[in-house]
């Protein structure tokens, strides 16, 4: 009698489910097992504005914000809206969910993230400016000149205009 081939032979058995959860989304620029812990530490928050993906959407406003073309100082928009999604389109409040998820992790993704913050602190404060009329409670972040145009505005032209 011939034998059978291994693929026949599996062909036949019932599919299995993974006996693991299936590997998170990974968080661009940091490593599997950061993202690892940021999703349990995303789950696992009762912070109403701390919620699965949350951490991969204000790293991704803020990196959008600092790419801005020219040189001319940003400043940051408030939301539109309140809710939890569309909060974090104002790039502080992406920065307030991105410290407040850095404090519950563990001492290495921290480390890690807190690394990954620092390049792109350094970019935030180069570009934007301080409000001298900010309070000290506030945070760093918090304290910069705020309500303009979060992009440079294109000069108008006067063959634009009919």
């Amino acid at each position: 009698m011939p034998r059978r081939r291994p693929g026949a032979l599996r062909a036949d058995q019932p599919p299995r489910s993974p006996a693991w959860d299936p590997p998170p989304d990974r968080i661009q620029g940091l490593s599997v097992a950061t993202s690892v812990a940021i999703g349990q530490a995303e789950r696992l928050s009762d912070d109403y504005y701390v919620y699965p993906g949350a951490t991969d959407h204000a790293l991704w406003e803020y990196r959008a914000f600092l790419r801005a073309p020219g040189r001319r100082p940003l400043y940051p928009q408030a939301a539109e809206c309140s809710c939890r999604g569309c909060s974090i389109d104002d790039v502080r409040h992406a920065r307030d969910v991105l410290e407040e998820v850095m404090w519950q992790l563990p001492s290495r993704p921290r480390a890690e993230l807190r690394h990954r913050l620092r390049a792109l602190d350094a970019q935030y404060l180069k570009r934007t400016l301080p409000d001298p009329f900010a309070p000290h409670r506030d945070s760093w972040w918090r304290r910069r000149l705020a309500g303009g145009r979060s992009v440079p505005v294109v000069a108008w032209s006067a063959n634009w205009v009919r």
